[in-house]
């Protein structure tokens, strides 16, 4: 089977199948636990920010407290993340 045969029998497997991803090379799929440590990071990297900028552009300590409030929970979420993967969670 050639691969224009393959990519017919997959369309005629799947009818009105539509991926508009295939166009940008594919996607691959995310486990939510991936997903998770993702978001995990993100949230902590955007809070370090806020962190830093609140310092220097207000007096106001309580905005750098929540910010580091913030960035300690994305830290633990992610340390939970990492150690739910090395013992063989998928993900």
């Amino acid at each position: 089977m050639t691969a224009k045969q393959s990519k017919e029998a997959l369309t005629r497997a799947r009818p009105r199948y539509h991926d508009p991803t295939t166009q940008l090379g594919g996607t691959r799929a995310l486990s939510p636990l991936t997903l998770r440590l993702r978001l995990a990071t993100w949230g902590l990297v955007m809070s370090l920010i806020g962190v830093v900028v609140s310092t220097a552009v207000t007096e106001e300590a309580a905005i750098a407290i929540a910010f580091g409030l913030v960035a300690a929970t994305a830290l633990v979420d992610v340390l939970v993340i990492q150690r739910r993967r090395h013992q063989g969670e998928a993900g």
